[in-house]
């Protein structure tokens, strides 16, 4: 697995724009982006967004990049 997006870059959106669901567009998860924008206006995605943000940053590379990275396919070497 290759990691495609940087955790940090993710956590400090989560953290810094999470009530607008920016990190959730980074990660590109649209739908849930979108249900964040709808929702700005209660504050709960902002907490959500700011718990998530510490997650990001507190998860290993190598979860991380299982999560949100792609897999490459290597030729035989």
């Amino acid at each position: 697995m290759v990691a495609t997006k940087s955790k940090v870059a993710a956590g400090v959106l989560a953290i810094l724009f999470g009530g607008l669901g920016v990190h959730k567009f980074y990660l590109g998860n649209i739908v849930l982006g979108i249900i964040y924008l709808l929702f700005f206006w209660t504050y709960i995605p902002a907490v959500i967004g700011f718990i998530e943000g510490i997650i990001y940053l507190c998860t290993s590379d190598e979860k991380f990049a299982r999560k949100y990275g792609k897999r490459v396919f290597q030729p035989y070497q």
